[in-house]
């Protein structure tokens, strides 16, 4: 791939640098728009598993899993500490978890996995399928389409093999402001179930950010055996929420 032309650079730092502001946004974007949250969808009780970003704990991912476990699902976090990249207790405990969970609600389990996590998310899928109900990835640099501006050699070991679809739906939401990696690497090749789901948000307020928040809500509600891409909601406004592809 080219490097970025002296333009798309500009756009990428200024994107960078006002991460934190954004992030902040999403916020009072989420406050704001909790009213119209509540209509969010609702399906089939089952397990999900949320795994954060690059050295982020499950602190980080607090408000999404608040969110899942109002909608009424069993969620929890991967309980790990911070998230230093695929360590060795990484690899060991992941599967462990999604064994356990699976067989103690006897049911697959959907991930919701953030930046680095959603690449755990694939990787769980392609190794289990039979326990993953779904994956749903936020900014999550996956693909070989497009370069990560942070360059972790550890990253780009998992996320090599990781582009083929999945034997599991998939849903991968990205955003064309994101910030800290390049939106092109966090798209898939759109299929009978995968699908990619463009939302506004910054890279580090996806998981507080209302229109997020509306697409984990619409995909776990997703029968198991009836997956349907999404379809951005027309009522209240919402609808305002995505950008067109």
């Amino acid at each position: 791939m080219s490097p970025a032309t002296p333009p798309d650079r500009r756009r990428a730092v200024a994107l960078a640098a006002t991460e934190p502001a954004r992030s902040v946004v999403s916020a009072g974007a989420l406050a704001a728009a909790l009213p119209l949250l509540r209509a969010a969808p609702r399906g089939e009780r089952h397990p999900v598993l949320v795994l954060p970003g690059l050295l982020a704990s499950d602190l980080s991912t607090r408000v999404l899993r608040t969110w899942v476990s109002r909608l009424g699902y069993p969620v929890v976090g991967w309980a790990l500490g911070r998230n230093r990249g695929p360590t060795q207790e990484v690899v060991d405990e992941l599967p462990r978890l999604l064994d356990r969970l699976a067989s103690e609600h006897g049911a697959p389990v959907s991930i919701v996995g953030w930046s680095l996590g959603g690449i755990y998310g694939r990787r769980l899928a392609l190794r289990a399928p039979r326990q993953v109900r779904q994956v749903i990835s936020l900014g999550s640099p996956f693909s070989l389409a497009g370069r990560p501006l942070h360059s972790d050699r550890r990253i780009s070991s998992v996320r090599r093999p990781l582009a083929k679809p999945l034997p599991v739906p998939s849903t991968s939401v990205y955003s064309r402001w994101d910030g800290v990696v390049d939106w092109r690497a966090c798209r898939q090749k759109s299929g009978p179930t995968s699908e990619n789901v463009a939302v506004r948000a910054s890279h580090l307020g996806m998981g507080h950010d209302p229109a997020v928040l509306w697409v984990v809500a619409d995909r776990l509600s997703q029968p198991r055996d009836g997956w349907q891409p999404f379809r951005r909601p027309t009522r209240f406004g919402l609808g305002a929420l995505f950008p067109e592809e």
